[in-house]
């Protein structure tokens, strides 16, 4: 068992959605959120035990897990672009995507009864169904560990891929945080659109430059 959820403990997980972001605290690109259903009791002992936090994981496990998620569960991506958050604040835009994933996959279920928890301290508003907000869930609840690697492979992928059409700020290597690499790359080159213009350095720049990122996971040219 290398994480912190133990198969024999299984049917004392609950039986429900679970939801985490990545993302948020970036300079560019969208946040990331991915809701995930499964029945601990029959999900596959070897990835239960797998579950954890996307940041302890190694990218090359991550991405398989990820994928072993996506086989045996239930999940709902959504995301919020760095339009979307300059326009409305990363908070706001956070809740909204975990509220639309959620939502998305209780209606695919068919179970509004269905408990929801996502991580950290703010539940989504609008929710039909009983949701909750648990500090460190990805150590407590196994779907929003899930949550948190699917979100992550998710987002590092599309930031590789805008990387290779944006070269010179490292995303690939970054996925948009603020290292070392990408602020240089920010006092060279500048801003691109896909930037958080509301964003401390980036806005600091003061280039004036628009952020046009208007769909979440569509528009990466």
């Amino acid at each position: 068992m290398t994480g912190p959820f133990d198969p024999r403990r299984a049917g004392k997980y609950p039986i429900a959605i679970g939801c985490d972001e990545v993302g948020r605290g970036a300079l560019c690109g969208p946040v990331v959120v991915a809701a995930v259903w499964f029945d601990p009791r029959s999900l596959p002992k070897a990835l239960l035990s797998e579950l954890d936090d996307s940041k302890k994981v190694a990218a090359p496990r991550r991405e398989f897990l990820a994928q072993r998620i996506v086989e045996t569960s239930r999940v709902r991506i959504a995301a919020a672009s760095s339009a979307t958050i300059d326009r409305i604040g990363i908070r706001t835009a956070t809740l909204d995507a975990m509220r639309r994933a959620i939502l998305g996959l209780a209606t695919e279920l068919a179970r509004s009864d269905l408990p929801a928890y996502v991580d950290g301290l703010d539940v989504p508003p609008g929710l039909a169904t009983r949701c909750e907000a648990v500090v460190k869930g990805d150590s407590l609840i196994p779907q929003i560990a899930a949550g948190s690697l699917v979100a992550k492979t998710c987002r590092d992928r599309l930031m590789r891929r805008l990387g290779r059409r944006h070269p010179g700020y490292f995303w690939e290597k970054n996925a948009g945080y603020g290292t070392a690499d990408h602020l240089d790359a920010l006092a060279r080159l500048g801003p691109t659109r896909h930037h958080r213009q509301s964003f401390r350095p980036v806005a600091q720049l003061s280039l004036g430059l628009e952020a046009l990122v208007d769909a979440a996971l569509g528009d990466v040219d």
